[in-house]
This record gives C-alpha cells, sequence and structure tokens, in this order.
C-alpha cells in the first residue's frame, strides 16, 4: 500500500472516531459545566499520554518544535473542546455537526499557510462548494437555533483546523501519536489544576451516560483519533486527506439520532449528502 492510500485510510479511522465527540459531548455537558468537561477530559488524556511516552521511552521534543505543540495545544487540547462544549449549551448535537463541515476548508486554508501545501484549483472549488452547502444550512435556519452557539461553533472550526494542520505538518518529523501526546503534556499541569479547581461540588448525582461521555471524549477524541488522523494527514496531505471531514456530519448525525433520539431533518441528510460528493472531487484535484 502506497503512503498516500495509507493516508486516507488513518484519516477515515480519525474520522469516524471524532465523529462521536460532539454527541458524548452534548451528553457530557447536561450534567457537567463545559470549562470543567473541557479541562477534565485533557488532563484525563494527558495522563495517559504521559504513560505512553514513557513506556515508550520517547526522547523530548527539540525545543524548535515548543511553539508548534502549544499551538497544537491551544488549538485541539483547549480551544475546540471548551468552545464546542459552550456551544453545545445553546444548540444540539445534530445542529452542532453540520458545523463540522466547514473544518476541511479551515484544514485546508492552514495547510497553506502553515504546511506549505499548494492544491490545484479544482480542489478549492469543491472544498469551497462544501463549506457554502454547510454555510447555506445554517443562514436557511434563520440563526434562530442560537446566535451563540453558531458563532462558537465557528470560533471551534477556525482554531481546530489551525491545530490540525500544524500538528499534522510536526508530524512528518515527530511522529503522529507523539506530536497529540506532547501537546496534551505539556498542557497536563494546568489542565489537572484547573480539574480540581472547577470539580463539582458532588459526583453522586452524576449519571452513568454523563460518564461514559467523558470517558469517550478523554480517550478516544483527545487521544485515540489523533493517533490516527495526524498520521493520515502528514502522509495524504492536509488539505487533501482533510476533506475527509466533510464525512464526520454523515457519521455524527447517526449517532445523534440513534443515541440522544434527536430530530434529523431532510435537509440536513441533504447537506450531508452533497458535501460527501465534494470529498470525491477534492480528492480528484488534490
Amino acid at each position: 500500500m502506497d503512503r498516500a492510500a495509507s493516508g486516507w485510510i488513518n484519516g477515515f479511522v480519525g474520522v469516524v472516531i471524532f465523529s462521536g465527540s460532539l454527541p458524548a459531548t452534548r451528553l457530557a455537558v447536561m450534567q457537567f459545566d463545559p470549562v470543567f468537561l473541557t479541562v477534565a477530559r485533557a488532563a484525563i488524556a494527558g495522563a495517559l499520554a504521559l504513560c505512553l511516552l514513557l513506556a515508550f521511552e520517547q526522547k523530548r521534543p527539540a525545543r524548535g518544535d515548543i511553539l508548534s505543540l502549544l499551538i497544537v495545544a491551544l488549538g485541539v487540547v483547549v480551544g475546540f473542546p471548551v468552545l464546542t462544549a459552550l456551544a453545545l449549551q445553546h444548540i444540539t448535537s445534530a445542529h452542532s455537526i453540520v458545523f463540522i463541515g466547514l473544518l476541511p476548508l479551515s484544514t485546508a486554508i492552514f495547510g497553506v499557510l502553515r504546511g506549505g501545501e499548494r492544491p490545484k484549483p479544482a480542489f478549492w472549488l469543491f472544498s469551497a462548494l462544501g463549506s457554502a452547502l454547510v454555510a447555506g444550512f445554517a443562514l436557511a435556519q434563520g440563526l434562530t437555533a442560537s446566535p451563540i452557539g453558531d458563532a462558537l461553533m465557528l470560533a471551534a472550526i477556525i482554531v481546530c483546523g489551525l491545530g490540525y494542520a500544524e500538528g499534522a505538518t510536526l508530524s512528518r518529523t515527530l511522529g503522529g501519536w507523539q506530536v497529540i501526546s506532547w501537546a496534551l503534556v505539556l498542557s497536563l499541569p494546568v489542565m489537572l489544576a484547573l480539574s480540581i479547581a472547577t470539580r463539582p461540588a458532588s459526583f453522586s448525582g452524576i449519571e452513568a451516560a454523563a460518564w461514559l461521555s467523558l470517558g469517550y471524549v478523554s480517550l478516544f477524541s483527545m487521544l485515540i483519533g489523533f493517533v490516527f488522523w495526524y498520521r493520515g494527514l502528514a502522509q495524504g496531505g492536509i488539505a487533501a486527506v482533510g476533506q475527509l471531514q466533510l464525512l464526520q456530519p454523515f457519521f455524527g448525525l447517526a449517532l445523534a439520532a440513534t443515541l440522544l433520539h434527536e430530530p434529523v431533518s431532510w435537509m440536513m441528510l441533504a447537506v450531508t449528502f452533497a458535501v460527501i460528493a465534494c470529498v470525491a472531487g477534492a480528492r480528484r484535484f488534490r
């Protein structure tokens, strides 16, 4: 199997794992404060990442890599989780998942700015078309769901795209799982302290579904998913493999309907299938 094909496979696995993040976050914020949820998931994942780095005796990153790791941490360890957790207090996970369709364009733009990639003009056409479909859906709702929730989701998409591109660029030399692990470890002292400071007064009323959701976003969304995702971006190209995120709403909507019994309108499905078609075009002209 060539490097590009391997990149698409790894990227696809990462997208499938990430698709459960927003429904799980939606369940968790019903009983956990969004700030506590953000710092707790990062602290749990950071502790696991530290164990992995020690177990495999990984060397410390070079001094020149620290800034990139901090950007990764601010983008995907702190920024995206806290912004989406706050957004999900105002909107449903089904509504928020559609915004994930904007992530490929955000990732591709930062792939050019930070990764030095130069996709073909036709690639941008398909990527922009997919993003326009998603934006059109949000506007068609009249932003009545919640302007605050939509604004928070848009900010989350921007910082996440930066974190994805920065991490993928660094993965070419440092390794995929090493990048997210070191970013988590750098964040661990602050996240651990904040977890203690923002913890609920009592955990007695927290239901099993919230605990399981916290476990999912800590283990899979914050760590395991990035092992595949960063490897896929590094192997197949940030802009190209990043288009797989257009598939994430499809999986996410299915989970939202199945697990949370949230309504999924025909328009949501139409937008999802339309952006899936854009993946094929973007991949062809990557």
